[in-house]
Order: structure tokens, then C-alpha cells, then sequence
């Protein structure tokens, strides 16, 4: 009996943590509202991974005591597209409003909410962005499909905007060859002679002499 008792306690703990992993983790809709947690630290590491991965937070205020919180939830979990652009575009954490633990440090750094469950939405540095009332998003006695894509899709981060990875960097080749062939490539776009340019330049890098510039290369041409 003991035994399995102990069995019984580990895996309420493990459920426990897999839970409080996930929802730090900003996985849509995630875990529970908790007043245990530390909402703060929640926060930071949803901006951090939203840095790391292109994306926003939304910060899903609320608690276990919230009808329409729950809702909410089952709203997402039924609607694979909202489930699927929130997953792409954002990165979920929801922080604990009750009367054990109202979490009021951190919800003053942004404007008083009049209503529950409440989104804000964060950029990848933490600024807030937009405060959404969610009683506009409602429709009858859920949420209203075309009304929270619009949102979602609204505040998303612009792909455009995100930083690029690719580098700039001169091929394996001896760096005389790489900038003869990058004079060359200036070179073909002053007219017929293209090929004579190239092969000239292909030389004074072979001798080891200094290139001339592309603008003395090309007045050479017309001389």
C-alpha cells in the first residue's frame, strides 16, 4: 500500500512539472493558470524564446476561476488555423490573476485590465505592443473564428522585418583570385567588352600585381 501510494505521489509531481515545463515553454494554451508560478520569470523566457525564434508573445491573463478562460482555450484547441498561426507567430504564457496571488508587480508594468482572460502582446524585446479586451473577439457563447485570426494575424511579427542569417563570405579560393573575379563582375556591366576586362584582370591577379579599381578599368576601356 505504501508502495503504491509513493508510485501515486511521483507521478502527481511528474504531471506537475511536465505541466509547468510546457506552459514555460509558451506552448499554445498549455497548463493552467497556476498562482505558484513565478510569472515573471514565465514572461522572460517566452520573450527570450519569441527573440530566438522570430516571434511574439501573447501574455494570457487570467485564472482557474474564469469561465471564459477556459473557453477560450477550447476555442483554440477546436480551430486547428487559430492553433496554427498562434504556434507560427507567437509564443503563449498565461499568468495567474486570483485572490491567492494577483500578480501585481508584474501585471503594473502594463495598462489595468478591465476584464478576464486578457491579452497583451509583447514584442521579441518585451515592449508591449497591443492590449487586447478579449470580450471583443467573443461571439455568442465562445469566440468569434474570423474576429481572433484577424487579431492574431494583425499583430503578428512582420517576416520582412526579421533579421537575416545569411553572411557574405569570399569563396575557399586565394583572396587575388576572389577580387579579380569580383572586379570582373563589375566589369560585365559596362558594355561588349566584358570579356577582354576579365581576362585582363585575371592576369594582374596571377602576377601578384595590385588591381586597379573597377572605375580605372572601365575608363581604360573607353581611352
Amino acid at each position: 500500500m505504501t508502495a503504491m501510494l509513493g508510485r501515486l505521489a511521483f507521478a502527481l509531481v511528474m504531471f506537475w512539472m511536465a505541466s509547468g515545463a510546457a506552459s514555460a515553454r509558451g506552448e499554445p494554451m498549455a497548463g493552467k493558470f497556476d498562482p505558484a508560478r513565478d510569472a515573471a520569470a514565465d514572461v522572460a523566457r517566452a520573450v527570450e524564446e519569441a527573440r530566438s525564434s522570430h516571434r511574439r508573445v501573447i501574455v494570457d491573463v487570467g485564472g482557474e476561476w474564469c469561465g471564459w478562460c477556459h473557453i477560450l482555450d477550447r476555442f483554440v484547441a477546436a480551430n486547428a488555423d487559430v492553433k496554427a498561426l498562434i504556434e507560427r507567430s507567437y509564443v503563449w504564457v498565461k499568468v495567474n490573476y486570483s485572490k491567492e496571488n494577483r500578480n501585481e508587480a508584474l501585471l503594473s508594468r502594463w495598462p489595468k485590465v478591465a476584464g478576464y482572460p486578457h491579452l497583451f502582446v509583447l514584442d521579441a524585446n518585451g515592449n508591449l505592443v497591443h492590449s487586447q479586451n478579449t470580450d471583443a473577439l467573443e461571439s455568442g457563447t465562445s469566440y468569434d473564428r474570423t474576429k481572433t485570426l484577424e487579431f492574431l494575424r494583425r499583430w503578428a511579427p512582420d517576416p520582412r522585418a526579421q533579421p537575416s542569417t545569411a553572411v557574405l563570405r569570399a569563396p575557399d579560393s586565394s583572396r587575388a583570385d576572389w577580387r579579380a573575379s569580383a572586379h570582373a563582375t563589375c566589369s560585365r556591366t559596362s558594355g561588349d567588352a566584358s570579356s577582354t576586362r576579365v581576362r585582363s584582370a585575371s592576369r594582374i591577379a596571377g602576377s601578384g600585381a595590385a588591381l586597379p579599381s573597377p572605375t580605372a578599368m572601365l575608363r581604360s576601356q573607353r581611352s
